[in-house]
């Protein structure tokens, strides 16, 4: 009865096929809500409220599920803390049976102007700490991740508190637009491919930050 139950609770490769996994990087709690480092959990929430789903808590953290011409995405918002992402991105990966090239991972850049935004199949963590994390729980680099530039207007051993900081309002009121763009991309990926989804991303804008 319990192998015929473990049989019945492995993933389907036909379904895995067409399901992706976009994971948000952030902090859980209210006072880090509005923080450029949670600028991940910022465009899963705005994915969410344009396809009228909700976040429901699960394990690792909160997720919901997109239905997009016969894919699902499945959006999380990890629960573990910035330096335990790869916990939440391994069980999910493992639980929906999914290659790592039907992972996405969204995260803060400070290395890039605000709004730049840096789409790639592969690579390091650059220093970036959740990214770091999850590549060591998932022992590979070969997953996507988007990078979404912050700015780095701090001064020297200030940045915890500048990555930890909100963004001014000027910023606020473009992250909209900014999502729309990630999402878009986020589909290109999963329809179409990574290398027509980086065409598509990765064009630096003109923005408050580097406006002529």
């Amino acid at each position: 009865m319990l192998l015929r139950l473990l049989r019945r609770s492995k993933p389907d490769p036909a379904v895995a096929e067409k399901c992706y996994l976009v994971v948000g990087l952030g902090n859980i709690g209210a006072e880090y809500a509005a923080t450029r480092h949670n600028i991940g959990f910022m465009i899963l929430d705005a994915w969410a409220q344009a396809s009228n789903v909700v976040f429901e808590p699960g394990r690792y953290g909160d997720q919901a599920v997109v239905h997009d011409k016969g894919r699902e995405f499945h959006l999380l918002k990890p629960s573990t803390y910035m330096n335990l992402s790869g916990n939440a991105v391994r069980y999910w990966q493992q639980k929906l049976g999914l290659e790592l090239d039907h992972i996405l991972v969204i995260c803060d850049d400070i290395n890039l102007p605000f709004g730049t935004l840096r789409l790639r199949a592969s690579g390091s963590d650059g220093g970036h700490n959740g990214l770091k994390n999850i590549q060591e729980m998932l022992e590979s680099q070969s997953w996507a991740r988007l990078r979404v530039g912050v700015g780095h207007e701090f001064a020297q051993g200030r940045q915890v508190d500048f990555v930890l900081g909100e963004f001014d309002e000027a910023q606020r009121e473009a992250i909209p637009e900014i999502a729309k763009k990630i999402i878009s991309g986020a589909r290109t990926w999963a329809f179409v491919g990574i290398g027509p989804a980086m065409n598509q991303v990765n064009i630096r804008p003109k923005t408050l930050n580097n406006a002529d």
